[in-house]
């Protein structure tokens, strides 16, 4: 990975995005992709549409979804606390206690993630996880009225955002679910830039996927593919309590996952299998045994019908404030949609057969 890459990298996961509020992200891809893109364009739902050989056949897409979890300010006491509903699904016990900021029109506002203290919790509630509504989120204000001369309802709010290293090649940050696929299509084409190839490719930083993929339904009817790739992370499963049974042998720092199933175009999978093992890009492959929720379940069955393909990136604590990843694992990645455009041709033939 590149300096400039990884900068790239560092200033997405910066970059606050909770689904319907995706225009600071963005911004960061426009800047960076655009100097190296042919055509980039912001579509009215904000998905961010960056090309390269624009009029090449077929038509390639390659989607990562900007949105991440986050809150929005949903009400605020007299004594100037406020209380949040979800955007996207947390594990409400994992609030607690977490540092975090309020996207407020007039700048980031800290606050913290609050409940009663464990000694006057009473035994019922004790014994049960709490609720949205038995969290606040404490910016210091001391009354409603200063409260709300900072923040708006419907301001959004998320962990603290940044990224962290671990020892071999692991990072850590909120959103790697999903700024991990948006840092991968959109390497993945800069790669590229300078190449030669039938294709015409569109990297697509996509929206609202964690309220349904919804920005992943309308970039593809607008970009109107034949061949779509969604990269999103999967499970980890080389952690404790994970059950390799149900989930598969994933395991961080040995290469992006290939799914295979249903969700899957048989040339899709196979043309990435086979780049993955010409080029000696290390890869796992992982059975998927219905369309899933990530962005390939909408592509694939958009307009008339895409070939579609989905490329993983093994993620550990999914969907808290520790998400973490291998820097290699987002290389190779986009290393392999790479070579995957490069075997594309103006006559290749995506029908299962």
């Amino acid at each position: 990975m590149t300096e400039d890459s990884l900068g790239f990298l560092r200033g997405i996961l910066e970059a606050p995005s909770p689904s319907g509020y995706e225009q600071p992200v963005q911004r960061v891809v426009r800047d960076w992709i655009g100097r190296c893109a042919h055509e980039v364009r912001t579509d009215a739902h904000g998905n961010v549409i960056a090309a390269l050989n624009p009029r090449g056949k077929p038509r390639i897409m390659f989607a990562g979804h900007c949105d991440q979890l986050g809150l929005i300010v949903q009400y605020i006491d007299d004594q100037g606390y406020l209380f949040v509903n979800q955007v996207g699904g947390h594990d409400i016990p994992v609030l607690i206690g977490q540092r975090m900021t309020v996207w407020a029109k007039d700048g980031p506002i800290p606050g913290v993630m609050a409940r009663k203290p464990i000694h006057l919790l009473r035994d019922d509630e004790a014994k049960k996880l709490p609720k949205m509504h038995d969290l606040w989120l404490d910016i210091g204000a001391q009354n409603k009225e200063e409260a709300a001369g900072l923040v708006d309802l419907g301001d959004p709010i998320t962990w603290v955002l940044g990224m962290g290293t671990l020892r071999n090649d692991v990072v850590v940050a909120p959103a790697f679910d999903d700024k991990s696929g948006v840092y991968v299509v959109m390497e993945a084409l800069r790669l590229l830039s300078g190449e030669k190839f039938d294709a015409a490719l569109f990297a697509v930083s996509t929206v609202q996927e964690e309220l349904g993929l919804r920005g992943a339904v309308t970039s593809t009817f607008s970009v109107d593919p034949q061949v779509g790739i969604a990269v999103d992370v999967t499970m980890a499963t080389d952690h404790p309590g994970m059950e390799k049974k149900m989930s598969g042998d994933v395991a961080l720092n040995k290469g992006p996952v290939v799914a295979r199933g249903p969700n899957i175009n048989p040339v899709v999978y196979e043309m990435l299998v086979a780049a993955a093992k010409e080029k000696s890009i290390p890869h796992q492959l992982r059975g998927m045994a219905r369309p899933g929720g990530t962005d390939a379940a909408a592509m694939q069955i958009s307009r008339g019908g895409v070939a579609a393909g989905l490329v993983s990136i093994p993620n550990r604590y999914m969907h808290s404030p520790v998400e973490a990843v291998s820097l290699a694992d987002l290389q190779h990645a986009a290393e392999l949609l790479a070579e995957f455009v490069l075997r594309v041709k103006s006559d290749t033939d995506f029908t299962p057969r």
